[in-house]
């Protein structure tokens, strides 16, 4: 609303409008900018992922507002990575299920990082990986995530997983030789590691582990997220 003028049914491009004429931009208040130029969306897409920015997203100009329902697209990122799958976790509801495969890239010196999970497999696939996965069961030993390297600073599932939506969770997990590698699809880094949960596209039984580096991860340019949101195109 706008004053006692309720603007629900009016469309998306009035209703910006009417926002824009609003609010006067004072940090940390911004009105995003918006264009209707495909070309300036799609330069915003190639440039401002640097900024932390998913993607962008794309509204008709003439819907109007529904409540508690989502018309707009979010267009996302997405890249491949080949990652070593170290580890799993089992399934919370069949010990004899894979939960997740934990993915590791190695660091220039050789460690082995952890940087996330694949968890998106059907039912009975969980089960077959399950018993696939048992020749390459190994112990803590002489495991790229071993305790003793987790002390001294190396990214395993025990440590990389310290957000709200892990606690309380299991993170105990098996240890397997970083023999496998898998391709995944992801939508962007978070620091390090996948800011969320990776994709299976499919094993590459031709890649050599070792040469799964943070090397072939493309590093968007770097961008201030205020820089973003002061730019004002026309169009």
């Amino acid at each position: 609303a706008l004053g006692d003028d309720v603007v629900l049914e009016r469309p998306f491009a009035e209703r910006r409008s009417l926002l824009a004429d609003a609010v006067r931009p004072t940090p940390p208040v911004y009105v995003t900018p918006a264009s209707t130029s495909a070309a300036v969306a799609a330069d915003w897409f190639g440039r401002f992922e640097g900024a932390g920015l998913d993607g962008v997203v794309a509204k008709r100009l003439d819907d109007p507002y529904v409540p508690d329902k989502r018309v707009m697209i979010k267009v996302k990122h997405e890249r491949t990575a080949d990652c070593v799958v170290a580890g799993y976790r089992v399934h919370k509801n069949d010990p004899e299920s894979i939960g997740s495969l934990l993915l590791g890239l190695y660091t220039a010196d050789g460690d082995l990082m952890s940087v996330g999970v694949i968890g998106a497999f059907p039912a009975a696939r969980r089960r077959e990986l399950f018993a696939e996965l048992q020749p390459l069961v190994t112990t803590f030993d002489d495991h790229p995530w071993a305790w003793a390297k987790e002390e001294a600073g190396i990214r395993t599932p025990r440590n990389a997983e310290g957000s709200r939506w892990a606690v309380g969770k299991d993170l105990s997990f098996t240890p397997l030789r970083p023999d496998l590698v898998v391709e995944v699809r992801y939508e962007h880094m978070e620091g390090d590691r996948f800011r969320h949960t990776a994709q299976f596209n499919r094993w590459r039984p031709d890649r050599d582990p070792r040469s799964c580096t943070y090397e072939q991860l493309e590093e968007p340019v770097t961008f201030a997220l205020e820089d973003i949101l002061n730019s004002r195109p026309a169009g």
